[in-house]
């Protein structure tokens, strides 16, 4: 059983990852940005709700979230392990996420922390809007949204590696690169891959 979590700024290639290392552990990858995404595709009150604060690069609050992450954590494919990506994002959320964890018997095995430069985000990002149209992808916005994450989610790397959880991977680079140096980091640890 694994119970990852992958953090990073956005843009620093979470998801990509995510997807490569749920097929590797066989575990599903949780996402926050999927959900949502599927939810202001769908015109749902929760996606319109949650599309007001993406569209100003704001975090969806932490209410709506934690209650989506409770529900999905609950389910079965999710009892041998899971992959979080997205989330907690918030010191609130970690001890949301602690709660839950232990009301089920579990606690995460790890954090991986997928580090890129600033500069390289923004140039992804911006890719990713002008090839997918993306409204919410303006530079400003990915700016603003970087921003937020250092001031709100970078603090929870130091609450991570208190409890001697964070792995560093570089995630700059071929995709292939980065999810090698993932599972070899992760080896190393003493968490392998199916």
């Amino acid at each position: 059983m694994s119970r990852l979590l992958l953090i990073g700024a956005p843009g620093a290639g979470k998801g990509t990852q995510a997807e490569r290392l749920s097929q590797a552990f066989g575990i599903p990858a949780i996402s926050t940005g999927d959900i949502f995404r599927y939810n202001v595709k769908h015109e749902t009150p929760l996606g319109q709700l949650a599309k007001s604060y993406m569209d100003k690069g704001e975090y969806v609050p932490d209410s709506v979230t934690n209650d989506l992450v409770r529900d999905r954590l609950g389910m079965d494919d999710a009892q041998a392990g899971f992959l979080l990506d997205g989330y907690p994002r918030t010191a609130d959320q970690v001890l949301e996420l602690d709660s839950i964890l232990s009301a089920a018997g579990q606690q995460l095995d790890v954090v991986v922390l997928l580090e890129a430069d600033t500069d390289e985000v923004v140039r992804r990002l911006l890719n990713r809007a002008q090839e997918q149209g993306r409204a919410d992808d303006t530079e400003e916005v990915i700016r603003h949204r970087l921003n937020v994450y250092a001031e709100q989610t970078a603090p929870l790397i130091s609450v991570y590696s208190e409890r001697s959880l964070v792995v560093a991977v570089d995630g700059l680079g071929e995709v292939a690169e980065v999810t090698g140096r993932i599972l070899e980091a992760l080896d190393a640890r003493g968490i392998t891959a199916n």
